[in-house]
């Protein structure tokens, strides 16, 4: 299983909210050559580190893909770029994020791609908490925990709440 964490705490002038946002990068996947076989519900999370940004909607998507990790980053980046988003400075607001945190439990660490599974994705609750509701039994590929094991480890995990009543499938 391949699963992407999504978020997006600003406006897009042509699609709307971070979440119209959200929804629209991940009907553009498919047109990428990206399978979304499902999606989370979505999460509302404050900023990180704590800062005067707007609050973040995130989830996780599992994903279906022919292409291999370091090509589908940089699709994924790609499409960030054609939603406006410029990498210039570290936790920045943005209006589409879009990060790679598990490819089919594997272990990848490329100099020019991405590292798998994703480094701090242990530590945040925005993302062991929708990824929990599409993969409950997985494990870290690194430290085998379970992730209900990871999300009682978290210092809040109450920080990220869902904001719908179910998780949607996309086909």
């Amino acid at each position: 299983m391949i699963f992407l964490a999504l978020g997006a705490n600003l406006s897009h002038e042509l699609y709307g909210g971070p979440r119209d946002v959200l929804e629209e990068a991940l009907r553009q996947l498919q047109g990428r050559g990206i399978g979304v076989l499902r999606r989370s519900r979505w999460y509302r999370s404050p900023p990180w580190p704590p800062s005067d940004q707007p609050w973040y909607l995130n989830g996780v998507a599992e994903l279906e893909t022919t292409a291999g990790p370091a090509e589908t980053l940089a699709n994924l980046h790609d499409l960030e770029a054609a939603f406006g988003r410029r990498r210039s400075v570290r936790n920045e607001a943005r209006v589409l994020d879009l990060d790679l945190i598990d490819w089919h439990g594997g272990l990848l660490q490329e100099s020019d791609g991405p590292t798998l599974p994703h480094p701090r994705m242990q530590d945040r609750a925005f993302v062991l908490l929708p990824l929990a509701e599409l993969a409950p039994d997985w494990r870290h590929p690194v430290t085998q925990r379970s992730i209900g094991d990871l999300i009682a480890a978290l210092p809040s995990p109450g920080s990220a709440e869902p904001i719908e009543d179910e998780a949607l499938g996309v086909t």
